[in-house]
């Protein structure tokens, strides 16, 4: 560590003394020796591992101006980076402090102490910077981009939506479907308190923001529902596979509901039927098979999955032909399926059901914001053989 602080205290040191001296080749002799006593007496605090007075005595040596201004802001980053944000705390509040600094180096100097205190975990501290930087064009898009995350983590979902309007207007680039997701959870808070009016609201302008929205449909087709409309909760329900089939699955027993409460059970069929012709999904056949269990019998129900299985071999498809099967079996078939149907339980408890097509986060549960890269819509399903989960 101490040869790490050496090399760079020579580094930049040496730069600060080439900048500060390169134009007065005829310096007086006192200013030098001053120079030169200050730097060993830093290396010193180096070499007995004293680092704050070693920074204490670098930042009185290094004279704030365009030429050491450099110096200083990679000192400070270089600091944060190692994790020790108070010292860069340090530099960049004595930058900032200095009246004669110019203001392209008062700006990064804000933005690096704003950076500075959301490593400290102080979010208070760096939103105050960053909110500083919003109107100011070289460190607007930067600014507004870290005050969308810092809202987002903090589930200030209104100020979110303002950030990243004002992003889209100085970029220019949409965040429209980051901001329906934002409107989407101001409509859950919503929807939990029973203020389906002003969660109706809120999933219209998601709409808006992005028409492909599944989970704006999903959320309205569940006030529809909640309001005893559910033929317009339908239409909002089967828009979902245009949107984005990959959340196909989270609209199947809604669907179903739907089409129950509406006493349409012939049109239930026909319509899942069609469905896994284009979509062969395992969430489809269970609703689907449950139906024609209740209707026609176990042994129907059976045959119908096992087509399924056939036609589309995965883990969970035979999970699901084994838990239907079960019931028709008898003495030693019926003890080596429930053999099987623990075998499997075991086998699917270890696998994920979601997955984020952008770090591969797993997951049991639908998370519409990813825990690990924090993007949004990319956890999905999993529908394939290998993850036994289609």
């Amino acid at each position: 560590m101490v040869v790490i602080w050496v090399m760079l205290a020579l580094t930049a040191l040496a730069g600060a003394w080439y900048a500060g001296f390169r134009m007065r080749p005829e310096d007086d002799s006192p200013r030098k020796l001053d120079f030169h006593r200050d730097y060993l007496v830093g290396l010193n605090f180096l070499l007995n591992e004293e680092t704050d007075k070693a920074v204490d005595v670098f930042i009185k040596m290094l004279e704030v101006d365009s030429d050491t201004v450099e110096t200083h802001l990679a000192v400070g980053k270089l600091f944060r980076k190692r994790g020790e944000v108070d010292r860069a705390i340090r530099i960049h509040q004595n930058l900032i402090a200095r009246p004669q600094l110019e203001k392209i180096y008062r700006e990064q100097s804000l933005f690096e102490l704003g950076q500075d205190y959301l490593s400290a975990g102080m979010i208070d501290r760096a939103e105050k910077y960053f909110l500083e930087l919003v109107n100011e064009k070289d460190y607007a898009s930067d600014a507004l981009e870290t005050l969308i995350e810092i809202y987002q983590q903090g589930k200030d979902w209104p100020r979110a939506i303002d950030m990243a309007q004002q992003y889209q207007s100085v970029t220019k680039k949409s965040l429209g479907p980051e901001i329906a997701h934002f409107y989407c959870e101001l409509a859950e808070i919503a929807i939990n308190k029973k203020m389906y009016r002003e969660a109706s609201g809120y999933l219209d302008k998601a709409a808006y923001e992005d028409s492909r929205c599944a989970r704006a449909s999903l959320l309205h087709a569940k006030v529809l529902m909640a309001e005893g409309d559910n033929k317009t909760a339908l239409r909002y329900l089967k828009n979902v596979k245009d949107q984005n089939p990959d959340y196909l699955a989270e609209s199947i027993e809604m669907i179903a509901t739907c089409y129950e409460r509406l006493h349409c059970e012939d049109q239930l069929i026909t319509y899942f039927k069609n469905l896994i012709d284009e979509y062969p999904r395992v969430p489809v056949v269970l609703i689907l098979a449950e139906r024609i269990r209740k209707w026609k019998g176990d042994k129907t129900a059976a045959g119908f999955v096992a087509d399924y299985v056939r036609r589309y071999p995965s883990l969970k498809g035979i999970a699901l032909f084994i838990n239907i099967y079960i019931s028709n079996a008898e003495g030693r078939a019926k003890e080596d399926m429930h053999i099987l149907q623990n075998l499997m339980k075991k086998i699917l408890a270890n696998k994920p059901e979601y997955k984020c097509n952008s770090c591969g986060f797993p997951g049991k549960t639908l998370h519409w914001q990813c825990p690990g890269c924090r993007e949004w819509s990319t956890m999905v399903p999993i529908y394939n053989l290998e993850d036994g989960l289609a």
